[in-house]
């Protein structure tokens, strides 16, 4: 990876304004505005907030560098809480009033898709949801796109290599009845019914729900080899412990990218140590010693006081992929030109270990599919493939 000012350096040699149109909302001749609606006190804060984080850290520096083309970015936050009618407030105010010219890394799969009709009403792109919600592109994809793989595809890989390596003849699932449980379950069900393995039975959930025994005695007694978890960063850790705590530990968890989190895998004790997971990326703890993540992690350490994690990378790997699809898209800043501009993306992240590639056809930026499992408190990549949607 190319030192943080070797990249910016192309930003400091290219600011010189051009008087924006009039007609291209959230652009002036010296910003540019943008948009993004998170959880930052939910069940998915541990998501949001380092992606957040990661995303300012590098238009910070951006800026700092004189930003794109002369104009500054200016990424403005509200927090939904992973609540609906609060997401409502946030897309609003931000459309609205605040005008953006896109939204990036809104967080939430029923919040994105309820709001789709405001931001194609308005012409206001929606890049790189926290989310692997295949909603996330609808057909057409229209001004959407998305970052990495669908959560679809996660589990129906993930049942695979369970399949293959684990000898799993059976699975059930434990899942918040929301557009983004109810997909990994539908992954959890079709991919079942695909590999020729019985679906034995399910429980949903409350974002807020705290007690799993019942859950997980129930799908013991069912039989499940397998289980697969949809819910919150902290449920989907204390799902986990409870099933070891109870003595079931000869069925296999299986977690999607939104519980690819370094907070599961990193427990004291080891308390997590053997769950899977399928996701969209590689972790960074496991290559946390390589160059590419060295000044990375010092960045974001000598900013915020802390390791940063997967979807840090998430929130700073969208950002640079933003300054380029800006750059691409010259001067002479609209719609039309920031859309070419993300067609001419075709880039291999470091970070990711992914290469990323937008094309008018094809919004979403990759289908790697990775398998992980926590081995001495981090995500370990044990496979990876690329899964058509």
């Amino acid at each position: 990876m190319k030192h943080l000012k070797t990249i910016l350096a192309a930003a400091a040699a290219t600011t010189l304004a051009v008087g924006a149109h009039a007609q291209t909302r959230g652009v002036t001749d010296t910003e540019i505005v943008i948009g993004g609606a998170h959880d930052l006190s939910g069940v998915f804060a541990a998501v949001s907030t380092p992606a957040v984080n990661g995303a300012n850290l590098y238009f910070d520096a951006l800026n700092e560098a004189g930003g794109v083309h002369g104009r500054t970015i200016r990424y403005i936050v509200e927090d939904h809480g992973y609540q609906l009618p609060r997401a409502t407030q946030a897309f609003n105010k931000l459309i609205e009033r605040d005008q953006v010219f896109f939204m990036l890394s809104n967080l939430g799969t029923p919040h994105n898709v309820t709001h789709y009709p405001l931001m194609e009403r308005r012409q206001v792109p929606n890049l790189f949801p926290l989310t692997a919600a295949r909603q996330i592109l609808p057909e057409p994809p229209g001004l959407n796109f998305a970052l990495i793989g669908t959560y679809y595809n996660e589990m129906i890989e993930g049942l695979r290599y369970l399949q293959a390596e684990r000898g799993i003849e059976s699975v059930c699932s434990m899942y918040l009845p929301t557009d983004f449980g109810e997909e990994i379950f539908e992954g959890t069900r079709d991919g079942a019914e695909m590999l020729g393995l019985e679906l034995l039975d399910s429980t949903t959930h409350r974002p807020d729900e705290q007690d799993y025994v019942g859950a997980l005695t129930r799908l013991r007694s069912a039989g499940c080899d397998a289980v697969t978890v949809a819910l919150g960063v902290r449920a989907a850790i204390t799902v986990y412990v409870t099933a070891q705590r109870l003595g079931w530990d000869d069925a296999v968890f299986l977690v999607s990218s939104a519980g690819f989190h370094e907070a599961v895998a990193g427990v004291p004790g080891g308390a997590t140590e053997g769950l899977y997971a399928a996701a969209s990326w590689v972790d960074l703890q496991a290559r946390v010693d390589e160059p590419e993540m060295e000044e990375f992690v010092e960045l974001f350490r000598a900013r915020y006081g802390e390791q940063p994690g997967g979807f840090a990378m998430l929130g700073y790997v969208s950002a640079r992929i933003i300054h380029t699809a800006l750059e691409a898209a010259g001067p002479d800043l609209t719609l039309e030109s920031f859309m070419d501009g993300m067609y001419s993306i075709d880039v291999y992240e470091p970070l990711l270990d992914v290469q990323i590639s937008f094309s008018p056809e094809d919004h979403r930026g990759s289908n790697v599919i990775t398998i992980s499992q926590v081995q001495d408190g981090v995500w370990q990549l044990i496979e990876r493939l690329d899964a058509d949607d």
